[in-house]
Parts: structure tokens; C-alpha cells; sequence
């Protein structure tokens, strides 16, 4: 193999061939330890597997070693460490070989088209990885393959990824990330050639590569330095900028009311990516905003919040709000660390902040972008009355379809777009939790020539247009903010506001919770419990002792409020069922695909107008999550961890 790159990416000797351990009793188990010792070049990790083996403890090593990475909604994600179901120098190494296997088959063009890497701030010590390293280990890979990288020079939020994918026409993007995952996590995104996630069929031929090109390739596959020195590499980070600014402008419509407005606004990125790239979308905008000092800059420690996901509300955003309340700031931003996904929180003339769920944030900027579209169409038209006059006479003998106007959620998300959309006369469709799924959706409909005008999914993440088909925390931050000044310059805030959109397409009140279960073959056992329950050989027909009117189980693609049973939504990995009951409520429990844990997800929807008795509502909701979590879940006896901060 020649000289290969130690952990601060010098060549340094290959070392010789290890004896071969001594025997776990599991000869599966062996052989993989075996690989590992052969194959890892990171002296950290390599060492992690020695010492367990020195000390026999199979255990661990089984638990290390065992299994291997697969996808979920957010592609390959794990905590960092030595193993094959860890992300570590080797996996990320083994990934990208298996998908620059993969895209050489399906991409003819791909040593002329390339591929676009990014990465996230994170960073362990005990093993050495960071998400820059990995970046650059993944370059490695494919430039020892002739294939061109555009490798950002700095970190990135995720989103410009899928962007730089096709503005670039690169073949595929990879981003290095957990995004608001534990600090000890990282993953691997994949993004195809269109700019959406990779789902099926993509990425099960890309495991299977993966499985294929396990043995890493060459030395030049461990280089460091190889992303420095080839010509084949370009740092796309300023023309990126550059771009993405000037398309985020399009989603400003009051630059000069943004100028002049005295609202204030607080902005953490949450030791992540976020702090430099929301201050200059604010300046595309012409809005100022005040960061918290002690969260602006990336640290993978996140020293300052007890996880780093600012979708846990106010026990995380208690920075934030302390500086907004001495800077007398009612708006609070919050960005994860690889900023996809955006927080938001207003402080009420009580004083206390209000934190607004992302269903409640999707009522409001599904509200504003209609707004805005509308408005500026108007103008458009009376511009351009004329040659759309003679453009009519013609329609006749136009093939083109009509556009279409889209609104795109997920199933566990609330259905206010819906009912804003069948008022309005605009189309709404929904898909399988996971941007992924939205972010394909999106690229099928702009093909057909329709338009997505916002999509969204309830756990914090908006994507304002079709910028890129991921979520944006960063172009979302700026049109919130845009949003506060306008209704604050007719004295509303958006509590207000989000009150008068519930007024007119009636009241959606949800509530989404979780428990985390560290225990897959638990989780197996809960969701065959529902599916079998209490020995009936079906689904339960109460939950709070009201009427189950349906069921739909996307694992066992069943959908009894179909003719034929069968399930119209794909069938996913993970368990996922939905029950529809006779006091109006549609309740949801799945498995997370980032996470070791099992989310619950409920709405109620009310009449429009004055009719709906909002705390009957809440009280129904309620109801029925507590009957969730009680009677199917069953905590105490599955030993299953609240929610807890």
C-alpha cells in the first residue's frame, strides 16, 4: 500500500501486518476485528479495537463491529468513534468509495462534472475525527479517482451543499454533519445530481457498493493533504456566497420598510455554522441583527446548551432570551449548528417569550409567502397587461401546461397548509417525514413546470420558494425577520398574526413530544404490540377511550381507508403508524431516523372563524397524547426515558 496519512495527515510507514488476534468464540465477530486491524490507519481508533481486544471484551467489540452503517432521513449518522456502525476515518473512507462506485456507473460525465463536499464545525477528540478531516478524507477518495472535488475551504451550512450541487451541475454533493444531533454524533449526507437528498432506490444500490469496496483503495485514499495539493480540486466557497446571497434576495419584498424598522432582532447559532452566513443574509435584506456573544462562534463542545437542537425551546434559547430582554430585542433567532433548521420565539407584553412550534412558524410563512407571491403577480400583471393580452390570443395553440402553485408538507406535520391552500386554490401535498422526500417532490413538480411556493416539516425546518431543495434555516432566519417588521409596522406581532390565520382557516392546535429507547429490539417489541394489540391480532380500536376510526402503518404498507388496504405513501424503513380518531384527532408515533428515539405527533383541527372552542380543543389533544404515551408505549414497563431537559 505505500505511505499513507497519520492522524495529522503526515505519511508516515505503513505498519506491518498484525498477528492475528486471539479468537472472541464468535468467528463472524473475528473476522471482522481482523478487517478492522488490517484496514484502519487512524492510530486512535485502530488502538480503541486493540485494547478491546486485549481484554477479550467481546461485548463491546460486538457492539463496535457487529453491524454496519445504513440510511435514515438524514443519510449515514452515527456517533464518532472506532467501528464499523460509528462514523470514523474508515466509514467515511469505505462511503465514499461505495458511492463513487455507484455514481461511476450511473453518471457517464462524472470526471467532468465532479462532486461538491462540505462540512459542519464538528469535532472528537478521543477519536480524532473532525468533519473537516472526514471532508477531506472523502476528497481524497475521489480525487484518487481522477474525479474532481469542490471541496469548500471552510465550513458551510448544509443547505449550500444541495445548492452548490446545481449551480456547479456536479454529479453529487456529500455534507459532513450531524446537524442538531448529541456532540459526540456526525453523519454523511448524500445529494443526487438535481439537488435532493439521495431515497430510494439510490441509496440501497449505494450500500450495496458500500459493502462492495469495504478494503480501502490506496494509500492516496488516507491522504490528507491530496485535497490540497490537486489540480483536480476547486474551492467553491466564494462563488457559492456570492450565488446564494443574490438568489436569497428574491424572498425580500420591504427592503426599505426593513431599513427603517425599529424592531430588534437576537440571533444564536448554537456554537454551529450559522452566526456569519445569517449576518450577511440579513444584510442582503437590509436588517441588522444582534448575535449572542457566547454562542457565535463554532465550538464542538457546545458548552452552553444542554444539546444542541434549539428545537427544545426555552430551556436552550435561555442565552438568547436573557440578551433580547437587556437589548430590549421582542424577536428571538436560532439556528442549529449546520443551520438547516431555524427556532423562533417573541416576547409577549407579559414579558415571557412565547417559543413557536414549527407548525405554528408554518402558518405564518405559508400566510406570508402567499402574501408576497400574490402581491408581487399583481404587479407583474398590470405590467405586463398587454403582451399577456396577446399571449391569450395564442393560448390555443400552446402545448404547456398550466403552472400550478404548491404547498408541500410531511404526514406528521400539521394540516394547516392544507386548509390554507383549499381556501386559497393553491395545490398541497404530502410526503414521508424526511426533507429528502420533500426535497424530491420539489424537484419532480419545478420538472413539470409547477412551482413550490413553501414547504416545510414540523421539526423546525422551512424551506421560503424553491432556493434549494432542503430545508434553509439561514435565507428563513432573514424572511421571519423581514415578516416581524412588516406586521410590526401595523402594530402586530406574530402571535397576533398567527391568531388571525387560525381565524380564517380554522384552528390547528398540535402537540408533538418524544421518548428515547436505546434498545432497537424494545422498539420492535412496542410497535408489534400495536399491530397486534392485546392479542386481538389487530390495531387498537381506542385510544382515550374514543373511537379509532382508521389506521395506517407505512412499514406494513397498510392503509385501512383504502379499498384494497394497501398503503399509496412508499414503504420506509423504521415504523411509522397513524391513527385517525372519531373525535377529529390524527395521532402519529414513529421512529426517528437521526435518533435513538420514538416522536409522537398530534393535531386537532377547529372550524374557522368564532365557532371553535380552542381550549376543548387542546383539551381533546391532550387527552389523547397522554393515552399515546400511557397505553401504547407503555414507559415504565419498556423502560423508556421521558422527554427531559
Amino acid at each position: 500500500m505505500g505511505d499513507h496519512s497519520g492522524i495529522n495527515g503526515h505519511p508516515q510507514p505503513e505498519p506491518p501486518s498484525p498477528p492475528s488476534p486471539p479468537s472472541t468464540g464468535d468467528p463472524q465477530l473475528d473476522r471482522a476485528v481482523g478487517q478492522w486491524l488490517r484496514w484502519d490507519r487512524n492510530p486512535l481508533t485502530r488502538a480503541v479495537i486493540q485494547t478491546l481486544v486485549d481484554q477479550n471484551q467481546v461485548s463491546e467489540l460486538r457492539s463496535r463491529l457487529g453491524s454496519r452503517l445504513s440510511f435514515g432521513t438524514a443519510g449515514l449518522r452515527a456517533p464518532m468513534g472506532a467501528g464499523f456502525n460509528r462514523i470514523n476515518d474508515l466509514t467515511v473512507i469505505q462511503s465514499s468509495q461505495g458511492l463513487c462506485v455507484y455514481l461511476s456507473r450511473c453518471v457517464p460525465d462524472l470526471q467532468q462534472r465532479g462532486v461538491v463536499i462540505g462540512y459542519d464545525t464538528r469535532a472528537q477528540r478521543e477519536s480524532g475525527c473532525s468533519s473537516e478531516r472526514l471532508a477531506r478524507l472523502a476528497a481524497a477518495v475521489f480525487l484518487s479517482r481522477d474525479v474532481p472535488v469542490h471541496l469548500f475551504s471552510s465550513y458551510v451550512p448544509t443547505p449550500y451543499v444541495p445548492f452548490a450541487v446545481l449551480k456547479l451541475g456536479a454529479a453529487a454533493g456529500i455534507m459532513i454533519t450531524a446537524s442538531h444531533n448529541p456532540k459526540d454524533d456526525n453523519g454523511y449526507k448524500v445529494y443526487w445530481s438535481a439537488g435532493p437528498q439521495i431515497c430510494s432506490p439510490h441509496d440501497r444500490q449505494v450500500l450495496l457498493c458500500i459493502r462492495e469496496q469495504e478494503e480501502p483503495w490506496s494509500a492516496s485514499c488516507w491522504s490528507l493533504e491530496l485535497s490540497a495539493h490537486s489540480p483536480l480540486r476547486t474551492d467553491p466557497l466564494e462563488d457559492i456566497n456570492k450565488e446564494y446571497m443574490k438568489d436569497t434576495s428574491l424572498l425580500c419584498y420591504h427592503r426599505s420598510l426593513n431599513r427603517t424598522s425599529p424592531l430588534r432582532t437576537v440571533h444564536s447559532s448554537f456554537h454551529g455554522v450559522g452566526h456569519v452566513f445569517v449576518q450577511r443574509v440579513f444584510e442582503v435584506f437590509g436588517l441588522s441583527v444582534i448575535p449572542v456573544p457566547e454562542q457565535k462562534d463554532p465550538d464542538p463542545d457546545f458548552p452552553t446548551v444542554s444539546v444542541p437542537n434549539p428545537e427544545e425551546g426555552v430551556p436552550v434559547l435561555s442565552l438568547s432570551m436573557s440578551l433580547a430582554d437587556a437589548e430590549d430585542a421582542p424577536l428571538v433567532l436560532a439556528t442549529d449548528p449546520d443551520a438547516d433548521r431555524l427556532a423562533v420565539a417573541e416576547k409577549e407584553p407579559s414579558g415571557q417569550w412565547r417559543v413557536f412550534s414549527g407548525n405554528e412558524m408554518a402558518a405564518l410563512l405559508g400566510w406570508w409567502m402567499l402574501l408576497n407571491h400574490r402581491k408581487t403577480q399583481d404587479r407583474t400583471q398590470d405590467r405586463t397587461q398587454d403582451r399577456t393580452q396577446d399571449r391569450t390570443q395564442d393560448r390555443t395553440q400552446d402545448p404547456r401546461p398550466e403552472q400550478k402553485l404548491f404547498m408541500l408538507t410531511t404526514t406528521v406535520s400539521s394540516k394547516i397548509l392544507q386548509s390554507i391552500c383549499i381556501k386559497e386554490g393553491l395545490c398541497y401535498e404530502e410526503t414521508l417525514p424526511g426533507f429528502k422526500w420533500i426535497g424530491n417532490r420539489i424537484h419532480e413538480l419545478q420538472k413539470s413546470g409547477h412551482k413550490v411556493l413553501f414547504s416545510f416539516e414540523e421539526s423546525i425546518g422551512f424551506l421560503c420558494g424553491s432556493l434549494v431543495p432542503e430545508k434553509d434555516g439561514v435565507s428563513t432566519a432573514a424572511v421571519v425577520a423581514e415578516m416581524a417588521c412588516f406586521l410590526h409596522h401595523q402594530n402586530l406581532s406574530l402571535s397576533q398574526q398567527l391568531q388571525r390565520v387560525y381565524h380564517t382557516y380554522g384552528y390547528h392546535v398540535s402537540r408533538t413530544s418524544y421518548v428515547v429507547c436505546h434498545d432497537p429490539l424494545t422498539v420492535n417489541r412496542i410497535f408489534s404490540r400495536l399491530r397486534d394489540f392485546e392479542g386481538s391480532g389487530t390495531y387498537p380500536k381506542t385510544c382515550a377511550s374514543c373511537g379509532i376510526l382508521h389506521v395506517r402503518d407505512i412499514g406494513a404498507n397498510y392503509d385501512s381507508r383504502q379499498p384494497d388496504h394497501r398503503g399509496v405513501l412508499p414503504v420506509s424503513g423504521g415504523h411509522m403508524i397513524t391513527f385517525w380518531l372519531e373525535n377529529g384527532v390524527t395521532a402519529t408515533l414513529r421512529t426517528s431516523g437521526t435518533e435513538p428515539k420514538i416522536k409522537m405527533y398530534a393535531e386537532i383541527c377547529g372550524e374557522a372563524g368564532e365557532k371553535s372552542d380552542v381550549s376543548k380543543l387542546e383539551a381533546e389533544l391532550l387527552s389523547v397524547t397522554a393515552s399515546l404515551l400511557d397505553e401504547f408505549l407503555e414507559p415504565e414497563k419498556n423502560h423508556l426515558i421521558r422527554r427531559s431537559l
